[in-house]
């Protein structure tokens, strides 16, 4: 009868040390939750601090489109030959364009490479490509390039085109495409991009007449499409 309150006394002893270990194992992972929650907000402030400052560096240097004209066009050659059937004709011809590139940013350079010029008329090349030196242009500046475009190499013409071109000339405007590709890179300050393909199609009328030589008359030139 006496050893009945012992193992009361006992049981009812081991009770406080169980809740003692309950508490401390709950009290740890409050501890590790609280720090791994500090962890990952300071993780997620650095990103959004980071891409605030992408964000803020892109407003401040983002780099803008060139953008081309045609002011001037001549010619020096052109012979449209149309060749006994059953080979296609054929036209040659030389032209030199002169074309302002405007560079409207005001904290971007830009970087121009393999550079290429041809002609279109009715979306066919009427001139084999000609490669274009590099050139490099200072921020919010203007420049003029004068491309010779084709040459005595004839390139083969469908003969519907070459009835088509003989009637404007006949007539005496002449809807041209002058084209230019390649790539180019806009330097920043302390940063610069990558190279960007760029294509450059700039839609004209110029006063086209049979054995005209020399300066023609401009009579439409809009600001050029660029495709970066």
């Amino acid at each position: 009868m006496e050893e009945h309150p012992k193992e009361s006394y006992n049981t009812a002893s081991q009770h406080p040390k169980m809740s003692d270990l309950e508490k401390k194992r709950t009290t740890t992972a409050y501890i590790h939750g609280d720090t791994t929650r500090f962890i990952c907000g300071i993780i997620i402030a650095i990103i959004i601090l980071a891409g605030l400052a992408a964000l803020i560096l892109w407003l401040v240097y983002r780099p803008s489109k060139p953008k081309f004209t045609v002011v001037s066009a001549a010619v020096y050659d052109l012979n449209n030959a149309t060749s006994p059937s059953p080979s296609p004709p054929a036209i040659s011809t030389t032209f030199q364009f002169t074309i302002t590139v405007r560079n409207p940013s005001r904290r971007s350079s830009i970087r121009y490479d393999r550079l290429l010029g041809y002609m279109l008329y009715h979306n066919q090349a009427i001139t084999p490509p000609s490669p274009l030196p590099p050139m490099y242009q200072e921020e919010d500046s203007t420049v003029a390039i004068s491309p010779i475009l084709g040459g005595d190499q004839f390139v083969p013409i469908s003969s519907d085109l070459a009835s088509g071109f003989s009637m404007d000339e006949a007539y005496g405007v002449v809807p041209l495409r002058v084209v230019l590709m390649g790539r180019i890179k806009y330097k920043s300050g302390v940063f610069r991009s990558g190279w960007f393909s760029m294509y450059v199609r700039c839609d004209v009328l110029v006063g086209l007449k049979k054995g005209l030589v020399g300066q023609l008359p401009l009579l439409l030139s809009p600001a050029c499409n660029i495709d970066v």
